[in-house]
């Protein structure tokens, strides 16, 4: 079986190549081949012999995703892109151009087991997760279609990354390694739903990239009612593990709160939010919750959003209200490849 040569560190290729008879700075050619100059095959890589682009070939696998489909977003130019990976699954990643620069948002598994009801990533529940390749790919194959640098990365598609845990940090490894893309970790969020053992052992790893976790709730009644996830660990458990995060890191934590209409949007829930959050390094991302229609959610109204940032900035904690980005072009995380999964079953159907 061969290798996957895009997830190894540039150590373990080295080590690779050692056993072949083949010099240390080969691996560092190869490597940046790989994930500086992003190519798509061995025989592009013009500066080695033919005899080791063949030993390559023989030995490892370059994975590619393919793009079967694009949408870019006719308000914001945001694009999404669904991604084929070589067992055919497909997953969704997203491009986000802001003032500050270029981010794209990546998925880490192919589906999730998560649970959470306001979400169509969930609804047909966890099929693998990603390897640190398919990861990376995801944003080399953005660079390359879309001719846009990346700056920022975001780890908040498809999948729980901690629960893609040991895949997410080589990824990670790779993704800020100065022989490779070298995007900052000031620069990268990994959002969470919150794996309390994973997150404290992330903390322990004391990297610079910003925690986002999806709160989404006040109290344990509602997110239960909201996140199946909520029903192993309480938002006491979450909470505390996140100020354990901010104590060994020094990285400010981000909640984000999905307002469902008559859910968790009123004005006591804002009030008892505030005080759960008070007097902590934290900052509130309120998210107007995107309606997918396997779930009769609704979205909270605009003036009703305004009300419930103004309780949590009345009690002094820092909040924004997330900008919609892709709205015409199915830009929450599952709904793209839902219904490309849908066309795919419809058509199957139809042959048949």
């Amino acid at each position: 079986m061969k290798k996957d040569i895009k997830s190894l560190s540039l150590a373990e290729l080295e080590s690779d190549l050692e056993k072949l008879g083949v010099k240390s700075f080969r691996a560092k050619q190869i490597y940046q081949w790989l994930h500086q100059k992003q190519v798509t095959s061995f025989d592009q890589m013009t500066n080695l012999s033919k005899e080791l682009r063949e030993q390559c070939k023989q030995i490892y696998e370059l994975p590619i995703l393919e793009a079967v489909e694009i949408k870019t977003s006719a308000i914001d130019g945001t694009q999404k892109y669904l991604f084929q990976l070589a067992d055919g699954n497909v997953i969704e990643s997203v491009l986000m151009k802001y003032k500050h620069g270029n981010s794209v948002c990546i998925s880490s598994q192919v589906g999730c087991r998560m649970g959470c009801r306001f979400c169509a990533s969930t609804l047909d529940g966890l099929e693998r997760g990603l390897k640190p390749s398919e990861m990376l790919e995801q944003i080399y194959r953005i660079s390359q279609i879309s001719k846009e640098r990346v700056s920022h990365v975001v780890i908040m598609g498809t999948g729980e990354p901690m629960d893609n845990y040991d895949s997410v940090l080589k990824f990670l490894s790779l993704l800020t390694d100065q022989d490779g893309l070298l995007i900052s970790q000031r620069n990268i969020t990994l959002s969470t739903c919150g794996l309390v053992p994973e997150i404290r052992k992330l903390a322990q790893e004391h990297l610079q990239i910003t925690l986002a976790l999806s709160l989404h709730a006040p109290n344990n009644t509602i997110r239960e009612r909201l996140m199946p996830v909520a029903n192993r660990y309480s938002i006491e458990e979450v909470l505390e593990v996140c100020w354990y995060y901010f104590q060994e890191t020094g990285r400010r934590i981000s909640f984000e709160y999905s307002l469902v209409q008559g859910v968790n949007d009123r004005k006591e829930h804002a009030a008892e939010l505030a005080k759960r959050l008070r007097g902590r390094n934290c900052h509130v991302n309120l998210i107007p919750v995107n309606p997918i229609k396997e779930r009769d959610f609704r979205q909270t109204r605009q003036a009703e959003v305004l009300e419930f940032k103004k309780v949590l900035e009345k009690n002094g904690i820092n909040v924004t209200i997330r900008r919609e980005m892709g709205r015409d072009i199915q830009g929450a995380c599952g709904q793209l490849r839902k219904g490309y999964q849908e066309r795919q079953q419809s058509t199957k159907e139809g042959e048949e």
